[in-house]
C-alpha cells in the first residue's frame, strides 16, 4: 500500500526590503520539499505561482503588493522576433550539454565575474564555494546544469560562457538561476540566448512551457521577461495568456525605460530562511 501524501506545512518569512521596488518591503510564504513526493509537490507547487531554491518551495506573499507575476513561455507556440532570431544565429555555434546538478569550480568563477558585473551589491555577491555548492547540488528534483560552451579549432566543447541551473517538470523546463560572460568581447545577449535555448529544448521535447519566475511590473531589471511570445502570466482564475496587443504594450514600456543591466532573477536565486524552531 503506498503511504498517503501529507500535506506541507508552510511559513511565512519577516518583511524585509524588497529588491526590486524601491521603498517596499517583501515577504515569502514556503514549504520544504522532501521526502519521496518532493518532485510531485514540487510540480503541484510550480503550477500555482511557487519557485524552487534549494529544498525550499516559495512564491511571494506581500501584505500590500502583488507586482510580482509568475510568467512563462508557451515554447510550442514560441514567436521569435527577428532580434531573438539574429541571436540564435549568432550564439548558434555553442556547444550546450547537460550535466548532472554538481557545482565546479569553473561554474562558480563564472559566476563570480558574472555578478561582479551585473549585480555587485545584490543578495548573492558574497556567495562563497559552500554557498553555490548548496544552491546546485541540494535539490530533491530532478534537475540539471546546461553548460553554453564555445567550440575550440577543432570543433570541441571549450571555453565555459554561459550556465543555467533548469528543473526538468511534466509540462516544461523551470529556469532556476542563470549566469553567463557578461563582458565576453565578441558575443552579446548571451542571458537571452540561454532562455531562447530552453524554449527550443522544450519544444523539441514537446514540453509546453518553459516557465521563467516572477515578472515584476515597475522593476526594469525583470522587463526583458515580457519580450517572449507567447507568454502566459498567472491570475486567480489560473493560468492566462497574455494577449498580443496587451504584450505589444508591455514590450514598448520596457523598451522605453530599458536599464542596461537585465537579465536575472535575485528573488528567484535566494532561499527564504527556515524557522530555528
Amino acid at each position: 500500500m503506498t503511504a498517503p501524501i501529507r500535506f506541507p506545512r508552510f511559513f511565512v518569512t519577516s518583511p524585509a526590503p524588497c529588491p526590486y521596488l524601491p521603498g517596499r518591503s517583501e515577504r515569502k510564504v514556503f514549504t520544504e520539499l522532501k521526502g519521496p513526493h518532493a518532485e510531485q509537490l514540487n510540480e503541484a507547487l510550480g503550477r500555482i505561482g511557487f519557485r524552487r531554491s534549494q529544498t525550499v518551495a516559495y512564491r511571494p506573499s506581500c501584505l500590500d503588493c502583488q507586482a510580482c507575476v509568475s510568467v512563462r513561455v508557451a515554447a510550442l507556440d514560441f514567436d521569435a522576433s527577428a532580434t531573438q532570431r539574429r541571436n540564435l544565429r549568432d550564439n548558434g555555434d555553442l556547444i550546450a550539454t547537460e550535466c548532472r546538478p554538481w557545482a565546479t569550480d569553473e561554474q562558480f568563477e563564472l559566476l563570480q565575474r558574472y555578478l561582479g558585473e551585473r549585480h555587485p551589491d545584490g543578495g548573492m555577491a558574497t556567495m562563497d564555494e559552500m554557498d553555490f555548492a548548496d544552491m546546485v547540488e541540494h535539490t530533491p528534483v530532478s534537475s540539471t546544469m546546461i553548460e553554453y560552451r564555445e567550440p575550440t579549432a577543432t570543433g570541441e566543447p571549450g571555453r565555459l560562457v554561459g550556465v543555467c541551473l533548469t528543473d526538468r517538470q511534466s509540462d516544461g523546463l523551470s529556469m532556476i538561476y542563470s549566469f553567463y560572460d557578461a563582458q565576453h568581447p565578441s558575443r552579446s545577449g548571451l542571458g537571452n540566448y540561454i532562455i531562447l535555448d530552453h524554449i527550443r529544448r522544450a519544444a523539441a521535447e514537446g514540453l509546453p512551457f518553459v516557465y521563467l519566475g516572477y515578472w515584476v511590473e515597475g522593476s526594469p531589471r525583470m522587463q526583458y521577461k515580457v519580450r517572449y511570445r507567447p507568454m502566459e502570466k498567472l491570475t486567480r482564475d489560473g493560468w492566462v495568456r497574455i494577449s498580443r496587443e496587451e504584450q505589444d504594450a508591455l514590450i514598448a514600456a520596457a523598451t522605453r525605460r530599458r536599464n542596461p543591466v537585465p537579465l536575472s532573477s535575485g528573488k528567484d536565486g535566494r532561499q527564504p530562511r527556515l524557522p530555528t524552531s
